[in-house]
């Protein structure tokens, strides 16, 4: 049960990421539109103010409010996308059936009750709002959550399903969106009972978590950054972001719930003129680990490795990690290796990580991002936004101070523990091992799945931004030492959950191991 958990809440993450992937384009439309329309940037720079420039920003930010406007439909499509095995298009109509259904059963039921907000009534008083036309208890992006999770369920148990001859037509991956019509009743129909609870419980713990202040934000910080052990984080951060307990505002007329939203949301209101200060406990704190915090780690390794052949061997690496974290706030090919060379690094790591969130708090710097938080969110969110909204100069000023603390404490610790981080290692590395940890070189999509096992052996494989996922049948079988020659930093075991982390190329890697299954399988086929 433990590993079907762990394994199901991997999946989890993974499906997050689909519809999370979408964020980055409503904030990036959202940003560029408001950073050059603000009538404080038009004085400022007065060639901004074009006809055509300003009707293409126009454009731009109606784009990204429209994507905003429907992100609980959008995570209901992606979870179910993401968590289902096979016949996934069918597996994303059945989340819209099911999300409409939920939102207009409870409709319904409000209707039914005398509960519906009518007239001059203002919904918001009553926890209603509209959503697609429809109005309803405001879940927001939970809802979709919710019909994504249970539609993925649902079709992972009936997709497959043969129905008598006379009914075959309505059998299999057609017969997902059937089912989910009822599900969906019932589940509206409990949703419209237990919602207003878990609404007001919600915003009770948003209201305690926010209360507790820099304390707050340091917990928030240290449990999110520990959860990247089970590839979990997306899974706890994203209420957070969507719903009351990362904070309730009124924008533009309008109640938004989640730092994330509130965000989004003032950065297409020209009024804001400053963002929401839970973005300071909960969010900024993000780029100085990531942007600043890595920079000292890596500098730490590097300084730590003796001088020589394998301090001038890494250096080509650390770099690399080290720019990528900068640019991107792709910080795992780092966090792995401190966790693997020692689990104590990884333990510093998230201490440091929960204490640059009480230093955004304490700095009150309130820089908002959409997937991560380097140096191209940082510019977008935070420069072009202003001092005035964001405080992104205390960011700047706190750099050095910050890259200090971390290679000061990572390099004794290092050095103490005598932790093997990279060029650190006992033995000899050959040339050609250098070169399998530095990158990965196409074509070895059958050596990746001999490491795992052979193909009886792997049930699931996919992949997030940076892992490669996969379920198998016997742990036991997996070679990471296979796994780290096809170019894998480390391979993660965790039951039946197997997560080898291989950087960004990963999308490239899954690519070509999905190709490689296909010409199989078609090999398979013409031998029958």
């Amino acid at each position: 049960m433990k590993d079907k958990l762990i394994e199901f809440g991997q999946r989890l993450g993974k499906a997050i990421l689909l519809p999370v992937a979408i964020l980055p384009v409503a904030g990036l439309l959202l940003g560029i539109s408001a950073a050059l329309s603000g009538e404080a940037v038009i004085e400022s720079y007065p060639f901004l103010d074009n006809t055509i420039l300003q009707a293409i920003l126009s454009l731009m930010n109606a784009a990204g409010s429209g994507v905003f406007d429907a992100l609980p439909l959008i995570f209901a499509i992606g979870i179910a996308v993401g968590l289902a095995r096979r016949e996934k298009g069918s597996a994303g109509l059945a989340s819209v059936v099911g999300y409409f259904v939920l939102i207009i059963t409870i409709n319904s039921l409000l209707d039914i009750t005398g509960q519906l907000a009518t007239g001059d009534m203002d919904p918001r008083l009553l926890g209603q709002g509209t959503q697609f036309g429809i109005m309803t208890l405001q879940m927001g992006v939970f809802g979709g959550i919710l019909a994504g999770i249970i539609t993925g369920l649902v079709h992972n148990r009936f997709y497959d399903i043969k129905l008598p001859e006379f009914l075959a037509f309505f059998g299999g991956s057609r017969f997902v969106p059937i089912v989910n019509t009822f599900v969906f009743l019932i589940v509206g129909s409990i949703m419209f009972i237990v919602w207003p609870f878990i609404g007001n419980a919600i915003s009770d713990f948003g209201e305690f978590a926010t209360g507790l202040g820099t304390l707050g934000a340091f917990l928030y910080g240290l449990l999110l950054r520990t959860l990247y052990l089970f590839g979990l984080h997306h899974v706890f951060y994203l209420p957070f972001w969507t719903t009351a307990a990362g904070g309730t505002m009124e924008v533009d007329g309008q109640v938004y719930e989640g730092f994330q939203t509130i965000f989004l949301a003032q950065l297409s209101d020209p009024n804001t003129t400053q963002f929401f200060g839970n973005l300071a406990l909960f969010n900024s704190g993000r780029y100085l680990h990531m942007m600043f915090g890595m920079i000292g780690i890596v500098l730490a390794m590097y300084k730590a490795i003796p001088a020589g052949p394998k301090r001038k061997a890494t250096s080509g690496f650390l770099l690399s990690v080290g720019l990528t974290a900068f640019i991107t706030g792709v910080t795992e090919p780092i966090s792995f290796a401190l966790l693997f060379a020692s689990p104590l690094l990884f333990v510093a790591e998230a201490i440091l990580f929960a204490c640059s969130f009480v230093v955004s708090s304490l700095f009150n710097i309130t820089i908002g991002s959409t997937f991560s938080a380097g140096l191209v969110e940082f510019l977008l969110f935070g420069v072009f936004q202003g001092n005035d909204k964001t405080n992104y100069l205390w960011a700047i000023v706190l750099a050095i101070p910050i890259i200090f603390v971390y290679y000061i404490v990572f390099k004794t610790l290092i050095v103490k523990l005598n932790a093997k981080t990279p060029g650190r290692d006992d033995e000899e590395i050959t040339e050609e091992e250098k070169s399998a940890n530095s990158s990965y070189e196409g074509g070895q999509a059958q050596h990746i799945i001999e490491g795992l096992g052979g193909f009886d052996n792997i049930t699931e494989i996919d992949n997030c931004a940076t892992r490669l996922r996969v379920s198998v049948k016997k742990p036991d079988q997996i070679d990471s030492s296979v796994l780290k020659q096809t170019g894998a930093m480390n391979t993660v075991v965790r039951g039946k959950a197997i997560q080898v982390i291989y950087g960004p190329k990963v999308n490239t890697i899954r690519g070509e191991i999905d190709e490689f299954i296909d010409e199989k399988n078609i090999e398979h086929l013409k031998q029958k």
